[in-house]
């Protein structure tokens, strides 16, 4: 796996920042929505008020596979997992590829970014016109990933460049 010198410093500093932080993020929604089950009246630092409450989204049925993969699978299943482990997954990823200067890699980061956008979109929107709620955590989540978004396509450009200049 070829090293990241030949990328601009605040690539690398941005990927590593924006990883970090959203896996902290979404290590934080797991922490919330498994004391929520565990206790149903834990109220978590994200929770203001009536209609600013994370609890409240993490814990709802689309804080579990998109409120989608239960209509596939048993509610219970382990396939249906929250979506704070996908986001943890996701910026793992994003921050272990991002160690590669394979085009391959950069397509891949591109694309897995755009449908961490798509789901994004989707959240954002189940969060405003059906849960009626603000939730920081998540809002927080979408900037991270519409951040990495733009990273990402800077890379890929990045990495098309020096490979022309290379060959």
């Amino acid at each position: 796996m070829a090293g990241i010198q030949g990328l601009p410093k605040w690539e690398r500093k941005m990927r590593i920042f924006l990883c970090a932080f959203g896996m902290v993020l979404s290590v934080y929604a797991l922490h919330v929505e498994l004391s929520h089950e565990r206790n149903p009246e834990y109220k978590a630092m994200c929770d203001l008020g009536e209609s600013v409450s994370c609890s409240k989204v993490f814990s709802s049925r689309w804080g579990r596979g998109f409120g989608l993969v239960q209509f596939f699978v048993a509610k219970d299943s382990p396939l249906n997992q929250p979506n704070s482990v996908l986001g943890i997954i996701f910026y793992t990823l994003q921050l272990g590829l991002g160690l590669s200067l394979s085009k391959r890699a950069a397509m891949f980061l591109v694309l897995s970014s755009w449908v961490s956008i798509a789901g994004s979109l989707y959240l954002a929107s189940i969060l405003a016109f059906v849960l009626g709620d603000f939730c920081m955590v998540c809002v927080s989540t979408y900037i991270v990933n519409f951040a990495l978004l733009f990273t990402n396509v800077k890379r890929k450009s990045s990495i098309e460049g020096m490979k022309e200049k290379a060959g």
